[in-house]
């Protein structure tokens, strides 16, 4: 994650336990349900790869693409994701902690302006939305 520029920090408490909350960030069926993506490859490992097509409300079809850089099992995941006009891909970190049989997850992100900032912050509470409306139902 960047030192420098515009960050957020969402934090959540799920009502589920860590590994159920692990497997639904990793597991590619699972993650592809509650994440409203289609052709979901998740290789959850430090180099590993991974790629989806999200598909927002309207229909509308989004290729994604990026990588791990830190897997610590049902802790923390960073991944990076490649958009397109940058140099660099976007770091998202989700950190995991156990909370009896429930789990604090909190995701974090930095970018070079606000606008990038609040449109990433917005779709992570849309995927934070999804997620918890997954967990009640599964």
């Amino acid at each position: 994650m960047s030192t420098a520029g515009f960050d957020y920090t969402l934090t959540r408490t799920l009502d589920a336990p860590v590994g159920k909350v692990w497997a639904a960030w990793t597991i590619a069926d699972t993650y592809g349900t509650w994440a409203s993506a289609e052709e979901v490859v998740l290789d959850a490992r430090p180099g590993g790869a991974w790629s989806s097509v999200m598909v927002i409300p309207g229909g509308t079809r989004v290729p994604l693409t990026g990588g791990y850089t830190e897997v610590v099992e049902n802790k923390r995941l960073v991944m990076s994701m490649n958009v397109p006009g940058r140099d660099e891909p976007v770091l998202m970190a989700v950190d995991l902690a156990v909370d009896g049989e429930r789990t604090q997850i909190s995701l974090s992100q930095t970018f070079d302006t606000a606008e990038d900032r609040d449109q990433a912050e917005q779709g992570s509470n849309f995927l934070l939305d999804s997620l918890t409306a997954y967990l009640a139902t599964a």
